[in-house]
Parts: structure tokens; C-alpha cells; sequence
């Protein structure tokens, strides 16, 4: 399942994780975006750490995509490291056999916010085989800097059995070549829309499908909205041609009140 948890902030503007661990909890492999480190917001609580200690059965990896110093400094002659990281976060049953982040591609803007956004990415053996699953967090505000981003996901995934993954050629560390068939998994918050160019890109060349279809609603809601409430769809799982089959019970929980994106799930059989 795939969650943008918006830092922990409710529906109602309350910072509450523990919404978004009963929200998780039965998910066997989470993805889950706007995860924070030291915000000054929801007062610096170590999310990665946090999630990782209320889901003990799961193992987890987390790659702070931006990461800026909010006061660093000596404290009584140590140097005590003060920062903000914003990232995404993979958790699973199962042990992350590897884990790399990828930095997608942004532009220089200083009228409106532009952090960095990443790809998660972690090889994963499940009971139905070796899965490659990405957490995703695409920009929110300029389309063209999606559509970069879009093009470098779709060379990061595709290109996979030409570049390797974290590892290769590791039998001095006694690791063994994985061999890596080509499904995967891209999850998470695009911030695009089914009709739009974005979207439209991600499917181009017939090799990546939309895995979610089977569930077109919304799964992005205004806030605390009282006379008008905006929806949009902007979370998706997208896949590999191959893997399509093997997905059903696309489901978007929309009871989920952690954050102000709902919580996409699907089911990958053997």
C-alpha cells in the first residue's frame, strides 16, 4: 500500500501518527511519502524511528530526499546536528534485500516552495517472488518539472536490468547476484491527474501500467474544508506490463483520516 502521511497531519490539522500506524498496520509492503525528520511543525519527532518502533514486524528503510540545516551547532564542544530531512519511507515483512534513493530532477524556484523529491527503491523476496518497489513523491506545483520526473522514473524502473540495482559483482562480500526478472512496483504520490500530460507520459510505449484502475475515485481531499471540499486523484500504484495480471483488490481507503491523501492499496498474487 502506498500513503502520503503529510507529515503526520490529520484531516483536522492534528498531528497524530498513530492514525497512520492503524491505517498501515495490516499492509504487508507500505510505501509512504512526507515523512519528516526535525520539522519544526510537528516538533521534530523522528518519524522514520517512530513508524519503525509501532510496526516492529516490519523492516524499513527511509531516504531523506531533502535534507537542510535548522540550526546546527556546539553545545558544550560537540557539535549537535540540527536538521530538517523530508523523504519517503518503505516498510515490509519481509528483510529489504537492497535499497538505493534516487534523486529526481527539480529547477530553481523561489517564489513557491520546491523541495527535493526522490525514488525509494528496495528489492524485496515476498512469498510470490522477488518484487522491486519504488516510493514516489513527484513536485505538487509545475507540470513540467513532473514530466522530467516522470521521464526519469520510467529510465530508473525500465533500465534497471542494463544499470543494476545497490549491488553487483558483490561476491567479495559474499553476496550473491539477484536475479531480478523485471517486476516492480512505482507507488506513491504523483500530484498528477489521470488526463494529464503526466499521466499520459507515464503510460507512453505500453510498458508501465496503471495498476489502480479498478479504483478511479480521489484520493487527495482539502483539509478541514467545512462549505467546499476539493478532490483529486494524484496517488497510483503503476507497474510492469507482466505483474498487471497478477494484481487485484485495488482499494482506496477512504475512511483513513491521518492526512489529507488516502491510502492506496492493491494485492500482488503468486
Amino acid at each position: 500500500m502506498s500513503y502520503n502521511i503529510q507529515y503526520g497531519f490529520g484531516l483536522d490539522d492534528r498531528f497524530d501518527p498513530d492514525r497512520i500506524v492503524d491505517a498501515v498496520r495490516d499492509a504487508d509492503i507500505i510505501c509512504l511519502q512526507e515523512v519528516t525528520r526535525g520539522y519544526i511543525k510537528n516538533g521534530g519527532v523522528d518519524m522514520p524511528a517512530a513508524l519503525s518502533d509501532a510496526l516492529p514486524e516490519h523492516f524499513s528503510c527511509f531516504h531523506p530526499a531533502g535534507d537542510l540545516d535548522m540550526g546546527s551547532a556546539l553545545a558544550e564542544g560537540r557539535a549537535v546536528n540540527r536538521r530538517f530531512q523530508f523523504g519517503n519511507m518503505i516498510l515490509s515483512r519481509w528483510p529489504l534485500v537492497t535499497v538505493r534513493g534516487h534523486l529526481l530532477p527539480r529547477t530553481w524556484r523561489k517564489d513557491t516552495l520546491n523541495l527535493q523529491r526522490g525514488a525509494l527503491e528496495a528489492q524485496i523476496f515476498t512469498p510470490s517472488g522477488l518484487l522491486r518497489v519504488y516510493s514516489i513523491h513527484l513536485d505538487h506545483i509545475d507540470p513540467r518539472e513532473r514530466m522530467a520526473q516522470v521521464r526519469a522514473l520510467k529510465s530508473i524502473a525500465l533500465d534497471f536490468p542494463t544499470t543494476g540495482g545497490a549491488i553487483s559483482g558483490g561476491r567479495s562480500f559474499g553476496v550473491e547476484e539477484i536475479d531480478d526478472k523485471g517486476d516492480f512496483l512505482l507507488m506513491g504520490d504523483f500530484n498528477f491527474e489521470p488526463r494529464s500530460d503526466e499521466y499520459r507520459l507515464m503510460l507512453d510505449g505500453e510498458a508501465i501500467i496503471d495498476a489502480t484502475t479498478a479504483d478511479q475515485g480521489w484520493t487527495w481531499r482539502t483539509p478541514h474544508a467545512v462549505e467546499k471540499t476539493e478532490r483529486s486523484r494524484l496517488d497510483y500504484a503503476f507497474c510492469n506490463t507482466a505483474l498487471a495480471s497478477r494484481i487485484s483488490n485495488v482499494r482506496i481507503d477512504r475512511d483513513a483520516e491521518g492526512s489529507d491523501h488516502m491510502p492506496v492499496w492493491i494485492e500482488v498474487s503468486a
